[in-house]
């Protein structure tokens, strides 16, 4: 994982194509120009995402002709920099050169020129682009510090997993891979090939293709330095945050970062909790892969691209993000045998934990099993490659001892997604490492998730006695988080409503693994009993998207109830495409910032695929009361894993329950009945 920014100053960036009534010019900010946002206020905000190293590297652009004189001895001064030089149109007669002048690691500037006439007045009309990344590193046998520049002076910043799609070996860099894979690229701008890049015999794959092909999260900035374009984007479901500042009046930078900076100037003790962060500043990028390619405009005297969203290169991802399923509706048959099944799954809770052999001896008759025993298979796939023990992980085991061993954790509350994915875990990772279950409250051992949390554990102990299950007990008071409600303001930022706060505080707290766990091996509920203890994991694994995709929330059955099937679809549908607004890019911030990797295996494309083909009333029944119809698929697959008792609890966001819903309605509305009648949720803090 990693943080990564870029800044761009010196250059003109047209939007007409993305946003029709931008401004046409604007101002350009000189180099060194000091605004809002300092390159120092990105660099604070990124280490917290990547605690093992912190790198910039620039690429100045400059404007060159056969005469005047470029500063070579500037270029010198500064470490880090490529110097990319542009042609000129031969405005003035001179014969025109592109060439290409590096600065990194101390190495001398080289030329193939002797002088440069810069700009129509002789002066330099450069622009610059200022890449950072700070790195959690998680794959790879040595460790690596981004940006990454290659000889040919292209550089990159990459905040992802590679899961699929490209080979990366298992004791290799994903990012490393990827660059590797991105310098062999032509240097066309979509996948329809130009004519030159096809005729010249040599089977290379677009920018473009390549990163439609990358199964897992991602955000990306990568210079292509032969064709001169920035590339940037993130993947088809937002699960890597990528916030974007278009060039405007107030500030005509074009700006890329994972998380929005803590403005130095704003740094004192009585700033309002939502003036951390200029309104409307920033916005989160909406998912997909842009390219902007630079070129010198003669006739204005300044360098200038203009920015293009392209499709994505791949026809199954595209299908995924259409998100549409082939059977919607129910014919007579189909009901009367979904009909069957329910209460077949009704007659299967009621049996003792012993029992459970019996769930898996029997042949499975129905479809809607055999079908749960499909997506069990997927989602044990998607689990296995998010905690694949690699190279970085077995250093650690050795470098402890190995009952210390602890790199994966659960955000967990003991409910039917979280309980899953601790199943899931446990098939997935050596036997002799253990596991942190993450459970956050506001109202100690009364919240409903630490009461189902306690109750999950020991149910896991029972089908996985030999592993070590640690429940992390976070507890929290939320009239003394002043200051870090604050924090978390800025980190969920451009998201501001007390919905989202909740939110992001709940998940905050519980990301950073800081709480008690029991001392005792009898299962003593005593809390003084308890000892204090923070989680090292650096893996976080995330339920996420399993509602959205399997009908969790109270909003599908009233739109079930209003719409029937179609209307349940529908609201499926919308949840899944506006996922990486509402949810991804503010949850991967606030996990990020404990120096954790989020990880969502239910949004992995081979689960979402699979989830896509099966018919919607197997997976949601919601004639069938909580607990039962809703997420039914995932219940089946709960009872295959042998988790009986999790799979008949109800959905429970985490505001809820954990409790902070509640505190926060007492503490901002008077009572939560105030707030109901506010709708307190989608209020903006003001």
């Amino acid at each position: 994982m990693c943080g990564i920014a870029l800044i761009v100053s010196g250059i003109r960036i047209d939007l007409s194509t993305l946003v029709p009534d931008s401004p046409s010019s604007l101002p350009l900010v000189p180099l060194g120009f000091a605004s809002k946002f300092s390159v120092d206020d990105l660099k604070s905000a990124l280490r917290q995402r990547g605690p093992d190293s912190l790198g910039s590297k620039k690429v100045r652009l400059i404007v060159g002709s056969s005469q005047g004189n470029f500063p070579i001895e500037e270029a010198n001064q500064e470490e880090d920099l490529v110097i990319s030089v542009l042609e000129r149109s031969g405005e003035f007669g001179e014969q025109e050169c592109s060439t290409c002048l590096r600065n990194f690691a101390r190495e001398e500037v080289t030329t193939t020129t002797e002088s440069f006439k810069l700009g129509k007045d002789g002066h330099c009309s450069d622009g610059e682009l200022h890449f950072i990344g700070a790195t959690l590193q998680l794959r790879g046998r040595s460790r690596v510090t981004q940006p990454f520049l290659d000889s040919s002076g292209n550089v990159l910043v990459f905040n992802g997993e590679i899961f699929g799609g490209i080979e990366v070996a298992h004791d290799d860099n994903d990012s490393e891979v990827l660059l590797q894979t991105l310098v062999n690229c032509c240097s066309c701008h979509s996948n329809g090939h130009l004519n030159e890049c096809s005729a010249s015999g040599e089977d290379q794959n677009s920018v473009l293709e390549v990163l439609s092909l990358i199964k897992g999260p991602w955000a990306i900035i990568y210079w292509q330095e032969n064709s001169r374009t920035l590339w940037f984007g993130r993947d088809a479901f937002g699960r890597r945050s990528l916030l974007v500042h278009w060039p405007d009046e107030v500030d005509s930078r074009f700006l890329l970062s994972s998380v929005s900076p803590f403005s130095s100037a704003d740094q004192s003790s009585d700033v309002d909790i939502k003036d951390g962060s200029m309104p409307n500043f920033w916005e989160e990028l909406s998912c997909g892969i842009y390219s902007v390619s630079l070129d010198y405009s003669p006739q204005d005297g300044y360098i200038a691209g203009g920015i293009k969203r392209h499709e994505w290169a791949n026809t199954v991802l595209q299908e995924l993000i259409r998100w549409e399923r082939a059977s919607v509706y129910p014919q007579a048959h189909d009901s009367y045998f979904s009909s069957c099944n329910s209460t077949e799954q009704r007659e299967l809770l009621i049996l003792p934990s012993a029992e459970t052999i019996y769930l898996k001896s029997v042949p499975v008759q129905s479809s809607v099993s055999r079908q749960a025993r499909n997506v069990l298979s997927v989602l044990r796939k998607s689990v296995m490659l998010r905690t694949s023990q690699n190279d970085i992980f077995q250093v650690m085991a050795d470098d402890s001892a190995q009952e210390d061993c602890t790199p994966i954790a659960v955000l967990f509350s003991g409910g039917l997604d979280s309980m899953i994915l601790a199943a899931l875990l446990d098939q997935s990772i050596d036997p002799n490492c253990g596991v942190d279950l993450l459970n956050v409250s506001f109202d100690g051992q009364s919240a409903p998730d630490r009461i189902s949390a306690k109750a999950g554990v020991e149910e896991l102990k029972r089908i996985a006695p030999s592993r070590r299950w640690k429940l992390v007990e976070i507890d929290a008071d939320l009239s003394k988080l002043t200051m870090e409600m604050k924090h978390v303001m800025e980190l969920i930022y451009p998201a501001n409503t007390y919905m989202d706060l909740n939110i992001g505080t709940a998940l905050w707290l519980a990301a950073s693994g800081d709480g008690w766990t029991c001392a005792c091996t009898c299962g003593s509920s005593d809390e003084n009993l308890r000892v204090k203890y923070k989680s090292q994991a650096r893996i976080v694994l995330v339920g996420s998207g399993a509602d959205e995709q399997c009908a969790g929330y109270g909003r599908h059955r009233t739109k079930y109830r209003c719409g029937s099937w179609i209307g349940l679809h529908e609201e499926m549908k919308l949840d899944m495409q506006r996922i990486w607004k509402r949810n991804m890019g503010r949850d991967d911030r606030i996990i990020a910032d404990n120096g954790k990797e989020a990880r969502f295996p239910f949004l992995d494309e081979d689960v979402i695929k699979t989830l896509l083909e099966i018919p919607l009333w197997e997976v949601a029944n919601l004639d069938e009361p909580s607990g039962v119809g809703d997420k039914k698929i995932l219940r089946e697959v709960a009872r295959l894993l042998g988790l009986l008792e999790a799979s008949i609890l109800p959905k429970r966001a985490i505001q809820f329950g954990s409790r902070i819903a509640r505190e926060s309605n007492r503490k901002n509305f008077g009572s939560n009945r105030a707030a109901n009648l506010a709708s307190a949720g989608s209020v903006a803090i003001d």
